[in-house]
């Protein structure tokens, strides 16, 4: 009878544990997304400054050029 309720305990403890375990991939899942839409909206925020100093350059496109690729 003791191994029945030791083992119903277990039963119950795996099942919570389990329980904990989806709760947190979700919680990471949910932060991960947020990350990646944060990083993507961050990268097209540079793109965008590094267009408007481009355009505000008084640097010709080939000078730009062989800056960014050291080819100088």
């Amino acid at each position: 009878m003791a191994r029945a309720k030791q083992r119903a305990s277990v039963e119950g403890k795996i099942e919570m544990a389990q329980d904990k375990v989806v709760r947190a991939k979700e919680r990471y899942d949910s932060a991960a997304l947020e990350l990646k839409r944060l990083m993507e909206k961050k990268e097209a925020m540079m793109k965008g400054e590094l267009m408007d100093a481009f355009a505000k350059s008084d640097k010709s496109y080939d000078e730009i050029l062989e800056f960014l690729t050291g080819t100088a």
